[in-house]
């Protein structure tokens, strides 16, 4: 055990981040970003990434540990007694479905949608995109609050390994390389496949999601909004499994916006015309309006809801 806990310690901190860079130098290798990766693109994959990793997250995580001692001062260790593999399975559900809704919420609500918009940008897949965020759109999601709070409480090692598993899993999903085909290609190998795809966000899965059209039996805007877990979509009806990959990604009403603009809209706004993050620009480009499939329920949540092209 600890030997595994050794190399999960490492995954979390540079770990993690040279094998990134490692997969993504191959990614670049084999040409897989083509002609695609401009210099606006490439300063806005970097950005995303670095100042997140290195310095937004370990801010809040320093923040939280300095301050939660003074605001729950017996809660320091208080889950400690919580079984290692219970700890984990109670953190993956509420980490991963939590943030299933707030990335649906943000497909779905048309004000919300131009801070989720950077992440779909751009006309390619690769481990750059894991991590292509809006500023503000990162800085309110759940996880990193929730793992600071699971550390000092006691259940640390738990939330760490969530953390990694999670990161590996969404990391190869954006990947341009395609390491499900081999489950569907062999037949030995279909079985695994059925439960894989059902149970994590694979590359086809999620492709799909960043695909730029809806209208060819392919790519699935609308839907596949898992992150770590697949399952949700599948319990919640907007999951779509093809085992194909899009032809082309990205918005088709992508107007290049400056990096700046991108990853720190609303504080800095595009100079393009027409641009959904310009000044006087439309709150959602060539949106569709649609009746949504969802329950009675959901309809009592979603009264009016619009589907973000992406």
């Amino acid at each position: 055990m600890k030997f595994i806990e050794d190399i999960f310690n490492h995954l979390n901190g540079w770990g993690l981040t040279a094998l990134t860079l490692i997969l993504g130098a191959c990614e670049f290798a084999y040409g897989l970003y083509a002609n695609k990766w401009s210099k606006n693109e490439r300063t806005l994959d970097i950005v995303s990434f670095i100042i997140p990793k290195f310095i937004t997250r370990p801010f809040i995580a320093y923040v939280g540990l300095l301050y939660l001692p003074v605001l729950f001062p017996g809660g320091k260790n208080m889950f400690s007694w919580v079984p290692f593999w219970w700890g984990f399975f109670i953190i993956a559900v509420a980490d991963d479905l939590t943030q299933y809704w707030y990335h649906r919420l943000h497909h779905q609500v048309p004000w919300l949608w131009r801070f989720h918009r950077t992440h779909h940008s751009a006309n390619y897949m690769g481990m750059a995109m894991a991590s292509r965020q809006n500023f503000i759109y990162t800085i309110f999601f759940s996880q990193i609050y929730l793992t600071t709070a699971l550390v000092y409480l006691g259940l640390g090692y738990s939330a760490l390994f969530v953390t990694v598993t999670k990161s590996l899993i969404v990391m190869g999903a954006h990947s341009s390389i395609k390491w499900d085909k081999p489950f569907y290609k062999y037949k030995i190998l279909r079985p695994f496949a059925w439960v894989l795809e059902r149970l994590i966000s694979t590359p086809a899965t999620h492709h799909a999601h960043h695909a730029d059209t809806h209208g060819d039996g392919v790519g699935y805007y609308k839907g596949n909004f898992g992150n770590m877990f697949f399952l949700w979509d599948i319990i919640f009806g907007t999951g779509i499994i093809t085992r194909q990959y899009p032809e082309s990604y990205g918005i088709k009403h992508y107007k290049q916006e400056e990096w700046y603009a991108q990853f720190l809209w609303p504080i800095f706004k595009s100079k393009k015309q027409g641009s959904e993050l310009a000044a006087n620009g439309p709150m959602v480009g060539d949106a569709e309006e649609v009746v949504p499939e969802v329950t009675a329920r959901e309809n009592e949540i979603f009264d009016n809801v619009f589907i973000i092209p992406s």
